[in-house]
Formats: C-alpha cells, structure tokens, sequence
C-alpha cells in the first residue's frame, strides 16, 4: 500500500496511541496524533507525526480536528480509535455518571469519530477503521463494569458498522490487546465510591492488583504497533484481532468453546480464586 497515506489517531499522548503514531510516522506514513493539551501546528511536519488537540467527548472539537486534517491533506485513509481510560470498582460503588463519563469516551467518542471520518470515506471509496478494543471487549473483568460494558458496546457497534460500509470499499476491524506495558495503569481511576467503607473494597483493590501486575509484566506497545501496521495492508480483515500474552489470546478462543460455568471459573482463578 501506498506509505504517503494519511493516518488519523486518536489518543497519542501516550501508550499505543504514541507508539503508534511514532513507528507508523518513521515507516513514511502521514500520522495525525491527537491529545488533548495540544494545539493545532502553523506549518506542517512531515519528518515526524503531527500532534493536534481533540477531545473525543466534543463534538465539535472532533469536527476541528478533522477538518483541519482533510483541509490539509485532503484525505484521511486510516482512523485508529485508540482514545480511553478505564474505571475501576465494584457496580455497587459506580455510579451512574461515573458509567456515562467512561461510555463518553471509550464508546461514544469512538462513536463520533466514525461518524465524523466516514462520509469523507465514503466519497472516496476506501478507507480503513481500526478501533481498540481490549481483553475487556470480550471477556467480562471483575470490578471493571464500565471499562468492560463500553469495550463491549464498541465491539458490537464495529460489527454492525463493517456490514454496513463494507460494499461502500471502507474496511473496519478491532484490535483487542491484552496486557502491555503502557501508561494506562496510571490513567485508571476508582469510583469515588472505592474507600475502605465499601463491602467490596478488598476484593475490588485485589482484583486490580492482579491487573497490574500482568500490565506490569506486559509488552512493550512497539509490539502493538508493528501489528497496526500490518493490518493497514489487509486487504480483507477479520472482525477482530488479539495481541498480547498467549494464555489470553487462548482465552479468547476458549470462551466460545467452553461451557460458560466453567470458563467463568477459569476467570475467577485468575483474579483470585480465594476472594471471589
């Protein structure tokens, strides 16, 4: 595929979105990052990825951002929908404006960037969707409700899109990671409500911790990026992607192949089989 193609990230800050923009940009592809302290470049920089703001809850932040972009280069060939956080705690301790914020970000915000690239995708025939996911997308994790519903949400808004725009040339496909070693586990946040006055607090912190440590123990999101970039040159993708450990990427197969009571055992072992 043609390098000088031009390529729309959302959530580069940090973490994949970063490691994204920096390896697609050194490999010779046009790379718009977005954060939301940035501001928007008087000249453009094409020897490195150009950072500009975008708050994926506004609505009409997403429409400057990707005005500017098209009005620029005249094209966006690839959208990475990598912009999220998660939210930790038990649903008891979560509240209901605490489940908008996180489904604000990492589900509508994917929402409005898809609705905001594709017409332009559309006109032109082609063009490629990828929208991160997570482990969380397809198997339901302890004391991370929201996290876990609005990857859940995002998964099935990407199947219904693929049907719908793939006679129209444009290709959709989500990238579900396990665990990396990324800023992520300093972005997560418990609901207010976590405090040691909670029936659930030892249990929830637990749970947490041992994500973690697997987070801890994670890959480098160089290894994320480098599959980013091989997917942007599959002509016919699959539904969905996962990367990281072997033990989850196994668990992804095993859950559609197991009987659900015991693959929801094999779940709580893992996050602590004394507690849960």
């Amino acid at each position: 595929m043609n390098r000088e193609q031009v390529i729309f990230i959302t959530g580069a800050s940090s973490g994949f979105g970063q490691s994204c923009a920096d390896y697609l940009s050194d490999i010779g592809y046009r790379v718009y990052g977005t954060s939301r302290t940035a501001t928007f470049p008087s000249q453009p920089t094409y020897r490195h990825w150009t950072n500009i703001p975008l708050d994926v809850r506004d609505q009409q932040s997403v429409d400057r951002a990707i005005r500017f972009v098209l009005d620029r280069e005249g094209r966006i060939d690839v959208l990475i929908n990598n912009a999220g956080y998660g939210i930790a705690g038990a649903v008891e301790d979560t509240s209901i404006t605490e489940y908008q914020q996180q489904f604000d970000t990492n589900f509508f915000g994917a929402v409005r960037m898809c609705k905001a690239v594709l017409p332009h995708m559309r006109e032109n025939q082609s063009g490629l969707i990828i929208n991160i996911s997570s482990i969380g997308g397809f198997i339901g994790l302890p004391f991370q409700s929201a996290y876990s519903a609005a990857k859940f949400a995002l998964e099935g808004f990407t199947e219904c899109l693929r049907f719908e725009v793939k006679p129209l040339g444009i290709r959709v496909l989500l990238l579900e990671p396990g665990d990396f070693l990324t800023g992520f586990i300093h972005n997560r946040r418990y609901t207010q409500q976590h405090t040691d006055a909670s029936p659930y607090f030892q249990r929830s912190t637990h749970a947490v911790d041992v994500i973690i440590r697997g987070e801890q123990k994670g890959r480098a999101p160089f290894e994320l990026a480098k599959k980013v970039s091989s997917l942007i040159q599959v002509k016919s993708p699959r539904v969905r992607y996962t990367i990281g450990p072997w033990t989850q990427r196994l668990a992804a197969k095993l859950k559609y192949f197991f009987p659900a009571k015991l693959f929801e055992r094999f779940v709580e072992k893992e996050f602590n089989h004394d507690a849960l």
